[in-house]
């Protein structure tokens, strides 16, 4: 019998029925590639259940009453920005994705959470990147102890998951799962199709055999994580590891956990010795700001379940351009456009012909409306060469009227901006639900942005 073949795409995995030279999913060109399509054998009668052709054990099926909610267990990592992050600690039988540019730090954090992990676990450590000899010197420099740590060297799946049997780990780190393959899979290394089998076989190794399982996993220039986007419907938690190189603040942040808070943050500092954990972060990013600086406003954002002050900075300035220039960092551009036509129009500012630059400090991204009062704020504080008071923070969002409108979990907020030692904060005039005012925190409230300009500036 003649065997039958398929066409798929090595970029986005898309199968045709035919070559084409470009596909229609993705778009990319010459990346329509043949291989033979897999015959799955039919089971005869009274023929033994089949496992996966990598050694997982099928599994039956359970009444939801016999199902052990006990199970679920969680165990704390040893890095309590992690834990936070991932909702109180790791969960027994997850797959954790961990993503990042290179250099970002990713293996750092694996591997210093090892030190903690080994004193009540065995975990295995698999670099397709690194030798077992660079991983030690590496451990050394990081002083992680070995006890408990075992390192393998390894690209190939089927030996990974061999490993996997024979040592029985409880904690399973692969780094990364770029570097990984499938031998019945034809395509190289890093391909859509190889990360999306890869990770496959790793969520049977993790719900079948109950292994914790963190996978490392680099990021395009679009700063998603590579591979397909099922890539990221298929794993239990995605964590990003944030953060410019040059700068020294991390954040990890959860866009997906099935265990706990979404947009949770965690705060890193990256030393000599390896990652430093940041329990304060507000403090941390509020660390040499500027005292009477036009151009400077503090707002409280909410990072999942946490309030975090930031420093938004303005700098508008007269054009000389037919085009004034407009960049955001750290803050979206689209929102800051917005924003500015705002004040033009309902401030009464002419900041049209001006050049507009807007900075968050300490590598943050503030993407929440809470934000908008202090961006606004801090763009009317440049224009006017004036200083917004430095022990005043703003809270609010600005509507296209320029009125101010509620924000959700403004107590939370305010007892942060108390507990920082602000004494007045700027709040919109109308509010949802009672308040309770922190001690020695004043609140001016205001109903659009003409008011607050008048009362600040």
């Amino acid at each position: 019998m003649k065997s039958k073949t398929i066409f798929y795409c090595t970029d986005c995995g898309n199968e045709t029925p035919k070559w084409q030279g470009r596909c229609s999913a993705c778009g990319a060109w010459n990346t329509i590639v043949e291989r033979p399509q897999e015959r799955v054998p039919k089971k005869t009668a009274g023929s033994a259940s089949r496992g996966s052709a990598l050694g997982v054990p099928a599994s039956r099926p359970k009444a939801m009453a016999e199902v052990e909610i006990t199970d679920e267990l969680r165990f704390l990592t040893g890095m309590g920005e992690l834990d936070r992050v991932l909702g109180g600690g790791a969960v027994k039988g997850s797959l954790v994705l961990v993503g990042g540019a290179p250099g970002i730090g990713k293996s750092t954090l694996m591997l210093q959470i090892c030190d903690s992990l080994c004193r009540f676990a065995t975990v295995l450590y698999i670099s397709g990147e690194e030798s077992e000899r660079q991983i030690k010197l590496r451990a050394e420099r990081l002083r992680v102890r070995g006890e408990g740590l075992y390192l393998l060297a390894e690209t190939n799946l089927e030996n990974l998951v061999d490993a996997v049997h024979q040592l029985s780990p409880d904690v399973l780190i692969v780094d990364s799962i770029q570097t990984m393959y499938n031998g019945d899979t034809s395509s190289a290394p890093g391909s859509i199709s190889q990360v999306k089998e890869c990770t496959m076989a790793l969520m049977q190794l993790a719900k079948g055999e109950g292994i914790t399982i963190f996978v490392i996993g680099h990021v395009n220039k679009e700063g998603s994580i590579a591979g397909p986007k099922v890539l990221e419907h298929m794993v239990d938690c995605v964590l990003y590891f944030e953060g410019e190189r040059h700068m020294a603040h991390r954040i990890l942040r959860a866009v997906k956990n099935r265990f706990g808070a979404t947009n949770e943050i965690g705060v890193f500092e990256m030393e000599d010795g390896g990652l430093e954990e940041v329990p304060n972060p507000s403090e941390a990013l509020l660390a040499g700001r500027p005292m009477d600086a036009p151009g400077t406003c503090v707002t409280c954002a909410m990072e999942g379940v946490r309030p975090v002050l930031a420093e938004i900075q303005a700098l508008v300035v007269p054009s000389g351009l037919s085009n004034p220039r407009r960049v955001s960092n750290g803050f979206d551009f689209s929102r800051s456009a917005l924003l500015l036509a705002v004040l033009e129009k309902r401030g009464g500012l002419i900041v049209g012909g001006c050049d507009a630059y807007l900075n968050v400090i300490g590598g943050l991204y503030l993407d929440e409306p809470a934000a908008d009062l202090a961006a606004i704020l801090a763009m009317a504080s440049s224009f006017r060469d004036r200083p917004v008071p430095h022990d005043l923070a703003a809270i609010g969002e600005v509507g296209l009227t320029g009125e101010l409108r509620a924000v959700s979990a403004l107590g939370q907020r305010l007892a942060e901006v108390q507990r920082l030692g602000f004494t007045k904060c700027l709040i919109p005039k109308r509010i949802q639900g009672k308040l309770a005012v922190p001690e020695g925190l004043e609140l001016i409230r205001v109903a659009n942005i003409r008011e607050a300009l008048a009362a600040l500036l």
